[in-house]
C-alpha cells in the first residue's frame, strides 16, 4: 500500500505574503498528470455511481430532515475553483441558516451559531458532502484531490501564498492527502493554510492510482470519528 505523508513545511518567509495574480496563475500545464488520467476518471464515476447507489436511501433521510428543521433549500451550492481554474458549483447539504457565496465567506468555526441542530451532525459524520459524488459524476470533482476552497478564499490566500494556485493542476477532491493528515477545519492562520498547500502539491506532483487507493481507504477508516470534521 502507497505510504500516505506530508513533506515538512517551510518557514514563511516575507516573499511568501507578497501579492501574486491568482488567476494569472491558476494553471501550470506542463506539470499536469493527475487530470489526465483515464484510469483515475474511471475510478472516479465507477466510485461515484456505487456510492450514489448505496447511499440512495440515507441521501434521501438527510434530505427530510434538513428540509423539516428549518427554512431553505435542502442544497447548498457555492462557486468553487477546479481544474484549470474553472469557476463550478458544489453541493453539499445545507447545514447553516444562511447561505454564504461572496467576497465575505466566513468559514465555520468550532461551536458556529449558524450551524443547525441537524447540520452539526452532518458535519460532524461529514453527511453533508455525500451530494458532491454528483459533482464527480459531472467531472468537476475528483473522489482524490485538494478540496475546492471558496472564491473568497482562493483570492485571499492564493496572494499569500505562491504556490497556492499549483493546486489547480488537478480535479478538486470529495478527499484528499491533507485531510487524511488532520488538515481539514477551521484555518487559524497563514501557517495552517500553507501546511494544507504542501499536502496538496504533494498529493500532485506524487500521484498514482495506488496513492488514490490509500488515501479512500483511510479517509473510511476515520470519517466518522474525525476531531477536525464539525
Amino acid at each position: 500500500m502507497t505510504d500516505v505523508i506530508v513533506r515538512p513545511v517551510r518557514p514563511i518567509s516575507q516573499a511568501d505574503t507578497s501579492a501574486v495574480d491568482l488567476r494569472a496563475q491558476l494553471f501550470v500545464p506542463e506539470r499536469a498528470t493527475v487530470a489526465a488520467s483515464p484510469g483515475k476518471r474511471a475510478v472516479d464515476i465507477f466510485g461515484a455511481l456505487v456510492a450514489l447507489l448505496i447511499f440512495l436511501p440515507l441521501l434521501l433521510c438527510v434530505a427530510l430532515m434538513v428540509r423539516l428543521e428549518s427554512p431553505g433549500p435542502v442544497i447548498f451550492r457555492q462557486r468553487r475553483t477546479g481544474h484549470q481554474g474553472r469557476v463550478f458549483t458544489i453541493y453539499k447539504f445545507r447545514t447553516m441558516t444562511v447561505t454564504e457565496d461572496s467576497a465575505n465567506v466566513r468559514q465555520a468555526t468550532r461551536n458556529d451559531a449558524r450551524i443547525t441542530a441537524v447540520g452539526a451532525l452532518l458535519r460532524k459524520l461529514s453527511l453533508d458532502e455525500l451530494p458532491q459524488f454528483l459533482n464527480v459524476l459531472k467531472g468537476d470533482m475528483s473522489l482524490v484531490g485538494p478540496r475546492p476552497h471558496a472564491l473568497a478564499h482562493d483570492s485571499q490566500y492564493g496572494a499569500a501564498i505562491p504556490a497556492y494556485s499549483d493546486r489547480f493542476r488537478a480535479k478538486p477532491g470529495l478527499t484528499g492527502l491533507a485531510q487524511v493528515n488532520g488538515l481539514r477545519g477551521e484555518i487559524r492562520d497563514l501557517r495552517c493554510m500553507r501546511d494544507r498547500i504542501d499536502a496538496d502539491n504533494l498529493y500532485i506532483d506524487s500521484w498514482s492510482l495506488g496513492l488514490d487507493i490509500a488515501i479512500l481507504a483511510r479517509t473510511a477508516l476515520i470519517i466518522f470519528r474525525d476531531p477536525q470534521a464539525y
